[in-house]
């Protein structure tokens, strides 16, 4: 087990640097030209050369990648290009806004999609078991701004329960905060429900043919003690891999539905460094999301081998 986290974490390592590289690049080639953004259109010559050169922008591309790579690793993201203000604990306070984001999805749509998936593999062919299916088919094909401008169409204007914007002010008690949270949190969770709920079913039906669930049936052993002993076990493996999948996409995609519901999230901020090509805040974060996403997987190989003895990592 050992050996096989060593290794794991090797590739995360090797993830996050392959990652860093196209993402330094990918900010060298987007359109316009960072000195003109900060000083605007009809600055003089003279001073955008002197802010390149205050940036660093001069420097070699390799000189550039391997300072600002050493830079993030010891903590010193530098400073935003157009708020001017240090980049670290912006994005971190972003990203804790984008987590209690996530966290409340998470807590939504995983027990629900488990327990879903559970019925329509339990009632397979029924009519219950059609309905979940068809219903889960249709939250993957539709979009996030879709289902938030639905849910908001419904519970915020039509109702009148819920608030149609998450704009939530700092310092606000988790009391006051959690009913903005409820709407965005279901426009995330449904997508990623639809994934739960198929793949619990799947992987629940294959176990349910197997021949020691089976024996134990044959066996006499009560219904619930054969689900939660032999099958859960079994049939919860792939779901944990799309679970942490999702964490890491709950985190760093959360782009659309930050926007519609005006949430101070970290997808939000990507977007507004992308607006103004803030290349040291946009490198910063959409490194930090790729890191959350291989530390995600990395635990839920993990967490495979625990659930599950029988297999080996050599």
């Amino acid at each position: 087990m050992l050996r096989f986290a060593t290794r794991r974490l090797g590739f995360v390592v090797l993830t996050i640097v392959l990652s860093s590289m196209i993402i330094f690049a990918a900010t060298q080639i987007l359109p316009g030209d960072v000195a003109t953004m900060v000083l605007g259109r009809f600055a003089s010559e003279e001073a955008k050369t002197n802010l390149r050169h205050e940036l660093g922008l001069d420097r070699p591309l390799v000189v550039q990648y391997g300072s600002w790579l050493g830079n993030f690793v010891q903590g010193d993201w530098g400073d935003s290009i157009s708020t001017r203000t240090e980049i670290r604990p912006l994005v971190f306070e972003r990203l804790k806004n984008s987590a209690v984001l996530a966290a409340v999805a998470f807590l939504f749509y995983v027990p629900v999609g488990i327990v879903l998936g559970l019925i329509a593999a339990l009632r397979r062919n029924s009519w219950i078991d059609q309905t979940i299916s068809v219903g889960s088919l249709a939250f993957i094909g539709l979009p996030e701004f879709v289902s938030a401008v639905i849910l908001i169409t419904i519970f915020s204007i039509e109702l009148g329960w819920l608030p149609s914007q998450s704009a939530i002010d700092p310092g606000t008690s988790w009391v006051t905060a959690f009913p903005k949270l409820i709407l965005p949190a279901i426009t995330v969770a449904l997508t990623s429900l639809a994934y739960i709920v198929r793949m619990t079913r799947s992987s629940t039906v294959d176990v349910l043919q197997t021949d020691y669930v089976r024996t134990a049936t044959l066996k006499g052993l009560p219904p619930y003690r054969v689900l939660f002993t032999h099958v859960l076990r079994n049939s919860l493996l792939p779901t944990i891999t799309v679970v942490a999948i999702g964490v890491g996409w709950l985190m760093g995609g959360l782009i659309i539905t930050e926007s519609v519901f005006n949430y101070s999230g970290i997808g939000r901020l990507l977007l507004f460094a992308v607006q103004r090509r803030d290349v040291p805040l946009i490198q910063a974060t959409a490194l930090l999301i790729v890191l959350i996403y291989g530390v995600s997987n990395l635990i839920a190989d993990v967490l495979y081998a625990v659930l599950n003895p029988r297999i080996r990592y050599n």
